[in-house]
Parts: C-alpha cells; structure tokens; sequence
C-alpha cells in the first residue's frame, strides 16, 4: 500500500478475526510468536486449534509460556504439522522440560536479533502482541521487546493482537500502523508471573543474604528469574542509589524503586532510566511501566550486549546456575526449581559485568537437590554429561547457602578447595576424595576439621580505619596460601614474639591447620583488606581449645603497618564472644613479659586476669564467669 496513506485509515482495512488472521499462514513457513509474558494469547490459541491443517510449519519462540500447548501438537504428530525452535527454553511444567530438549536452540540472546534481521534465519510470519495506537500510528511492543522487535522488522508478514490492557513502555519499543499488514483486537489479561506468596526458603535467604553483601551502593543490577534473586533483591533495602540494566524487569525491582534504593542515578550511562528487554511480573508490574518516563526497553541485542553492560557503573550480574564442577563450570539449564534457564542471556551479562568498572558477575544456586534417592549434591567433580552455559573462565563470583567464593585467577586447586568449602557438608570428603583421584589436588592435602564445618557468617565484620576497609573474618580453607603469606611478611621480633622461635618455614601443613578449622574448639579470625578473594591478611587471631582445662589458648600477629590500629583489642574481644558462645570457660595466652602489648590487650576484656610466670614466660588467664 502506499506510504502517504493515513494510517487510521488502513487500521480500519487491516482488522481481523483471529481466525482469519491465522488462516493467513501457509504450511512450511516459519512463524515467530511473541515472547514471554507478551505472548499474543489468543493468536497462538487460534493457531492451535488449526495446526492440524499445517505441514512442516516452524514456530520460532523465546521463552514460550505454554499457553496453548504447540510442543504437545509436536510431540503428538510428531513434528509432522509443526516444528519447535525455542531460543530460550521456559516452561511452567518441569515435565515438559525434558521434552522439549530437541526444540533448543542455543544461542546468547544478544545475537539472536541479527540472526532475524540478516535474514539468516528469515521469519515468514511474526504473531505480537500490541498497546492501542497512539495518535500517531505507534503501538508499543510493551513487556516483550527482546528479540521481537527484531522479529517484526524482518518477518514478511506481521499479524498484531491489539491489547488494551498492554502498557505503553518508552524507550526502541514502538512499531508503526503502516508496518503491521494484519490487526487482531482482543482484550485480554497479559500472562503474570505474581510474586510468590510464601517467603523465599532458608537456604534461598542465606543465599541472597551472602550476595547483599557484594553489592555496593551506586551498583547497576542485572537479575535473573529465581527464588534465590528474589531473596537476595530483599536483602538490598538497606543499599543506596542502585541502577537497572537488565534482561528482565520484576516486580521486587518495582519496590526497590518505590523505596528509593534504585533510582539510577550513579549508573555512568542510560542515568535515570532502567534499562530492560522484558517485564515479568504481576499486574502492578505492568500498570508501573505504563508511560513511565523512568522506563526505557530496548532489544536484545542492545541489552545484552556486553559492550553496552560493560559501560555501566559497579555492574553486577545475578544469575542462577543448577549445577556446577570443582573447576567452576556451570550448567544454568532449565530445572523444575527455576523454570526459567537455558543459554540466555548469562554469558552475556557475565562477560559485560566483568568487565565494567569494579563490576562482579555473581552465579548463585543452591548446594542441594532433594530427590527421590535423597540429598544430591549440585556441586560434582566434572560436568561430563550436561550442557556448560558459563565456562570456567568466565566464572567470578559463587554462592551457595554455605557461603560465597570468588573463582577468579584461582588455579584448579584453589578453586577445588573454594567450591568444596560451600559444598553441603555431607559431601565434602567424598567431593575432596574424587579431586584427588582427578589430579586437581595433591594428594598429600587434608580437608580436616573443614570437612563438616559451617562457616559462622555472623562473626564477620567491616570497620573503616584511616579510609580503609578491613575485614575481620573467620578463616576459611581459601585462605591457606594469604595465612602463610602473612606469616612470612613478618619481621624477626614479630615472629619471635609469636612462635618463641625465630621459625623461617611456614609449611602448608601448618597452615591447614590454622584454615581447615571446625569454628567451635579452633577458630582463627584474619584481618583482610582489599578485594574480596584477592586481599591481603594483615592480622590473625588463633584460638585452641585445651579440653582439660576448657580454656582456650589464644595467639595474635598483627602486620608492622596495621600495629596501633586496635585490630588486636578488636580481636581478643571478638574471640572472646564467640569462645563464650561455644561453652569455653575462658582465655589462656603465654607470652615474653616484655610484650607489653598482649598483656595490655587482655586487661581491656571486662574479666579478672590472672598473671603467672613459668620458666621466663607470662602465662595471662580469665574466666567468662569472673568479672574484673
């Protein structure tokens, strides 16, 4: 038709029944469906209900959500009437999953535009779904822009369900009158996903609360669709000036916003918009992006783009992986639990967020699967016989309800020794064992007390002295090789002070023992400043328990730059809680009379301390039940 004529006027020409618009369609062609929650419902219903009179027709989708069951019609004539190529595998069956396995087609979402748009995959018909036009012809792809914007430019044919209740989202989302050669309006609900109605589990909360404590205010956040992100999006209430860059916008990413923790503003780019290719949501969701000018969506191929991701402030990736081996390779496939997994868009958000300004990629899963044999563990020696979605290079950050690691530059032993520590205990030593017979550990290497330890995550603590952060902590198995660099960064007089010898060797041995703990009878505090996974121990403080006397012998090294600081009084009083909580009795420590220092530090604690002297040393004491 021709381009000058009024838009209003073909709309009128152009509108149909959704089975005349159905009826359009031709055996053999290859037809794309709109994505997610933006799929055009009543199009793929009345498809449905005449795939029998199809041959050989192709349904190109992301994420579908199963509407109207094609992949059953698949399976049922098998693939004879229709075939199935799901660029993203979604499902609201966990059943349906494993069916729909040959229907995959691997790709990072920021690619999947240009294979539309080069006509390497060329699309004959694109079903969409629509907001009303404005006064000017536009009408909003709404919740889904993602690939299907691309779809709609490059598909010969464009069949439209015009949607009342689609919001009118701001931003590359429009597509004109003139460029839809057929019109379907139909009223419906859009799909919702609603918030769950019970609080995330234990083990999602531990999770989300390990991840909080990565994410610093001014941080730009990517989330992915899980009950692990919901919980760690609670746990963000108390952050400031957060940002969105994101495959997906969600209904917690709505609250935050209404509470003001994101308001995008330290972004470094796209400031004071969130950015998204897709809302998956409730509802509210949909009526908040409504015309919202803080709301802009963008295709795929633009969002996910790890040269756009990498230009933004503090960019954090959060994904969800389902299984991972020693070395750090993740299989992020769909599962019962998520719902939503595949390829996706994680390599891409991992890969942009690593390399954005302090940015961190995140990969959070839990430790366990229950299933019908009992506990398994989702942490494996090798991933031999499924899909890796984020190679081992690529891995950063890790999370389990046991704790988080950080991958990053680490050997295949040290990232043995980390994945293993947030390990469910129960299959430490069998994990540990297996990595010995694989050659990624000595064998000579001991797991210890580590083995059924749980890592008191309530003994950390951040303190900020002389515009620094330090971290005092708990020590963990990771931390081996910083122990016994700290130790050989002592002077002559420190060591002397410390081990009553002037030691020159700091053997691994020796230093398993002061990082393989159990956190109850051994516990040894480390002082830590710079990044997390890469800092540097400047302080240590070792506690024993000595079972006749149920007294703990306690020993502390300060690095020569961080002495005078008060890590020491930090220390002893922090060993001193934890001890008591443990049902220890009291503090022990031997030292030379000339150090002043340890024998001052034991009288800021608010018990009696007794003084003895044996064979030239100091022997300080007090009881947790005799106050000074």
């Amino acid at each position: 038709m021709p381009n000058s004529q009024y838009w209003a006027d073909t709309y009128i020409e152009k509108r149909v029944s959704p089975a005349k618009a159905i009826a359009s369609i031709r055996s053999g062609q290859r037809v794309f469906i709109g994505s997610g929650c933006g799929e055009p419902q009543v199009l793929v219903q009345a498809l449905t209900e005449n795939a029998n009179r199809f041959s050989g027709l192709e349904i190109v989708r992301l994420l579908g959500r199963e509407t109207a069951s094609l992949t059953a019609i698949a399976d049922k004539t098998k693939d004879t009437s229709l075939n199935i190529r799901s660029i993203y595998l979604g499902s609201v069956k966990s059943e349906s999953i494993a069916r729909q396995q040959r229907f995959i087609t691997p790709m990072n979402m920021s690619d999947v535009p240009s294979l539309f748009l080069t006509r390497k995959l060329p699309l004959n018909v694109a079903l969409v779904q629509v907001s009303p036009a404005d006064d000017f012809g536009w009408m909003s792809l709404g919740i889904s822009v993602d690939v299907t914007m691309a779809a709609a430019r490059s598909a010969d044919f464009v069949i439209a369900q015009v949607n009342p209740r689609m919001p009118r989202v701001m931003g590359q989302s429009f597509i004109h009158v003139n460029n839809v050669d057929l019109i379907v309006e139909y009223e419906e609900e859009l799909l919702a996903v609603p918030p769950p109605s019970t609080e995330p589990s234990e083990a999602a909360q531990h999770i989300g609360r390990h991840i909080s404590k990565l994410i610093e205010d001014g941080s730009t956040l990517q989330i992915g669709l899980d009950a692990t992100s919901q919980a760690t999006m609670h746990g963000l209430s108390e952050k400031n000036d957060l940002g969105v860059h994101s495959q997906f916008l969600t209904d917690d990413m709505m609250s935050l916003y209404a509470r003001g923790n994101i308001n995008n503003h330290k972004k470094g780019f796209n400031e004071g918009k969130m950015v998204a290719s897709m809302a998956v949501g409730s509802r509210d969701l949909y009526e908040f992006l409504n015309d919202n000018p803080a709301i802009d969506f963008h295709p795929s191929d633009y969002v996910n783009d790890p040269f756009i991701i990498a230009q933004h402030n503090r960019m954090v990736s959060l994904n969800v992986a389902r299984t991972m081996d020693l070395t750090g390779q993740a299989c992020a496939e769909a599962s019962a639990a998520t719902r939503f997994a595949g390829v996706s868009g994680i390599p891409d958000f991992v890969r942009g967020a690593r390399r954005a300004p302090a940015g961190k990629s995140i990969l959070g899963f839990f430790s366990t699967t229950e299933t019908e044999n009992g506990l398994q563990s989702n942490i494996v020696p090798q991933l031999l016989d499924t899909v890796v979605v984020v190679p081992r290079g690529d891995i950063h950050y890790v999370a389990t309800e046991y704790g988080v690691v950080n991958l990053f530059g680490k050997s295949i032993q040290e990232r043995v020794v980390a994945m293993i520590t947030i390990a469910h205990p129960q299959f430490r030593e069998e994990l540990f064992e297996r990595a010995k017979e694989l050659g990624f550990i000595g064998a000579e290497r001991n797991l210890g007390e580590a083995a059924k330890a749980v890592y008191p995550v309530q003994l950390e603590k951040t303190i900020r002295i002389d515009d620094e952060d330090i971290t005092i902590r708990p020590a963990k198995p990771v931390d081996e090789r910083r122990i016994q660099e700290h130790y050989y960064s002592l002077p002559k007089e420190d060591i002397l002070t410390r081990f009553f010898c002037q030691k020159t060797i700091f053997g691994r041995p020796e230093m398993e023992s002061r990082s393989n703990i159990d956190y109850v009878n051994d516990l040894t505090l480390i002082a830590v400043v710079g990044e997390f996974g890469f800092g540097k121990v400047v302080g240590i403080a070792e506690s024993m328990k000595i079972e006749d006397l149920n007294m703990t012998e306690v020993a502390f090294s300060i690095s020569k730059d961080y002495q005078g600081k008060r890590l020491g009084s930090l220390f002893i009083k922090k060993l001193a809680a934890a001890t008591r909580a443990n049902g220890i009795s009291g503090l022990l420590a031997y030292t030379f009379p000339t150090n002043k220092a340890m024998i001052s530090l034991f009288k800021t604690l608010p018990y009696k301390v007794k003084t003895q002297y044996e064979d030239g040393d100091v022997i300080l004491s007090c009881k947790f039940n005799e106050l000074a």
